[in-house]
C-alpha cells in the first residue's frame, strides 16, 4: 500500500488544518490571539 493511501484520514486532517491557520491569518485572528496572550501573561505576572 502507498503511503498517502494508509495515511489518508491524517493528510485531510493536515491540510484542513493548514487552510484554517491560513484563513486565520487572512482575517487578522492572530493579532487577536497575540494581544489575548499578552494581557494573561501579564495578569498571571501581576503587572497588569
Amino acid at each position: 500500500m502507498s503511503f498517502v493511501y494508509r495515511n489518508r484520514i491524517a493528510l485531510f486532517l493536515c491540510v484542513v488544518a493548514v487552510f484554517c491557520l491560513v484563513w486565520g491569518v487572512m482575517q487578522g485572528q492572530h493579532q487577536t490571539v497575540f494581544r489575548q496572550a499578552v494581557n494573561i501573561c501579564m495578569e498571571c505576572i501581576g503587572l497588569g
